[in-house]
């Protein structure tokens, strides 16, 4: 079904129009009268630049599915961004917080694996033609390219559609699933990323290990911060857009290469484009962390970067459409119920083992929403942590198909 014209569908005046939303929240966000402090002391500044956009996405004023703007930001303004957080990345301390990343990654993906098959099992109960069909429109056959992108990303849900087969019209309402459903999960964890206290008051979580990296960097960053000059702000763009040069340039050779030599890796998301340009980027950034690009960071290039990201956050909210909700009720509660079953299980492993919040939302989020999504909640906590949401992401394309297959595979056996 074509979808249908917004009212806007120049892309630069959607940009001028995004933009326009970051000044606003931002100038808000920073006045002093009563009523915006009242209102930012309940809702986080980021939220507003991701459901403002969704909301004119909603009503048809501009479109996510049209717009070129998300591919954009994604491919050119995503792995900037990263190479410009990971310039004074300290790799001991990262390293440091791999067992709690560890645990609640695992969690998060063995809970979406058995979520599937679970939230159908239950609605089959009560309504067994939401989750019925049979052929290419059974049900289950959509749900496992969910899986694939929850689970890990794009290229692993391409891969469960060729596995599995749905219709077009089956996989169109998983589309709409998967949007509505992740990124108002996405919504829930930028809320907490604000009451990040009181919650890990509630989970007896210890902070430490996440609160001395934020502070070490933090002290670094105010110890050598300069006012930047042109040359600097000029250094950084090339070094950030240089490398998302160098990142597209390997891709571009590596994925092709992979496809053709050893197409059996697209099972780990290696023929993907988009998996190397995030690798390439976070990799060289990690590099020139070594080296004396890293004291670009008192010229701001984190700052920058978290511009670049904020611009991806507009991007990423006009892909939500709020009305969509409502079109198909009974394939949008599996996808409900779904993600009350990650939600309870995160929460009651994070409550165990008294794991932080920060490691809760940004591995559930490394497997709902990916690369593109990950590093924003990740960022909300604080710029410099965006890097363990990308790695963890990473882990998600890895282990994406596998998890996804045996998800399908289950879905199938409960499948009335």
């Amino acid at each position: 079904m074509t979808a249908p014209t917004p009212l806007i569908t120049n892309d630069a005046v959607v940009l001028g129009l995004l933009m326009s939303i970051l000044g606003l929240v931002f100038w808000s966000a920073e006045s002093k009268v009563p009523f915006f402090r009242k209102f930012y002391n309940v809702i986080p500044p980021i939220l507003l630049c991701y459901f403002l956009p969704g909301i004119l996405n909603s009503v048809g004023i501009i479109s996510g599915e049209t717009s070129s703007l998300y591919t954009i930001s994604s491919r050119y303004l995503l792995p900037a961004s990263l190479v410009l957080f990971t310039l004074s990345l300290d790799l001991k301390e990262i390293w440091k917080l791999r067992k709690k990343a560890g645990l609640m990654f695992l969690t998060s993906t063995i809970s979406i694996l058995l979520g599937g098959p679970i939230a159908v099992l239950l609605i089959s109960i009560f309504a067994p033609d939401i989750v019925g069909g049979v052929g290419p429109d059974a049900v289950w056959r959509g749900l496992a390219t969910v899986a694939g992108t929850w689970i890990g990303g794009a290229a692993n849900q391409a891969a469960m559609f060729e596995i599995f087969k749905p219709s077009a019209d089956l996989f169109s309402a998983m589309v709409t699933l998967d949007v509505v459903i992740s990124y108002t999960w996405m919504a829930l964890l930028l809320y907490g990323a604000t009451q990040t206290v009181r919650i890990n008051k509630w989970l007896k979580a210890d902070d430490s290990s996440v609160t001395e990296i934020k502070e070490k960097i933090e002290a670094y960053q105010l110890s050598t911060m300069r006012i930047p000059s042109t040359s600097d702000i000029v250094l950084i763009l090339a070094v950030a857009f240089g490398v998302t040069g160098l990142a597209h340039f390997g891709a571009d050779n590596i994925a092709p290469w992979v496809t053709a030599n050893a197409p059996y890796l697209s099972k780990f998301s290696l023929t993907s484009g988009f998996f190397w340009i995030v690798i390439i980027a976070t990799t060289i950034g990690m590099l020139l962390s070594f080296t004396k690009v890293r004291n670009l960071e008192a010229a701001g290039a984190s700052r920058l970067g978290s511009v670049l990201l904020y611009v991806l956050i507009t991007t990423i909210g006009m892909q939500m459409n709020i009305i969509a909700i409502f079109s198909n009720p009974g394939i949008l509660l599996v996808g409900v119920v779904w993600m009350l079953i990650h939600a309870i299980i995160v929460i009651i492993v994070a409550k165990l083992t008294k794991t932080p919040f920060f490691f809760l939302a940004v591995s559930s989020m490394s497997n709902i929403g990916g690369p593109a999504s990950a590093p924003v909640v990740a960022s909300a906590f604080h710029p410099s942590l965006a890097p363990v949401g990308v790695l963890l992401a990473v882990f998600g394309y890895v282990v994406g198909t596998y998890g996804a297959y045996i998800c399908g595979l289950l879905m199938q056996a409960v499948a009335p």
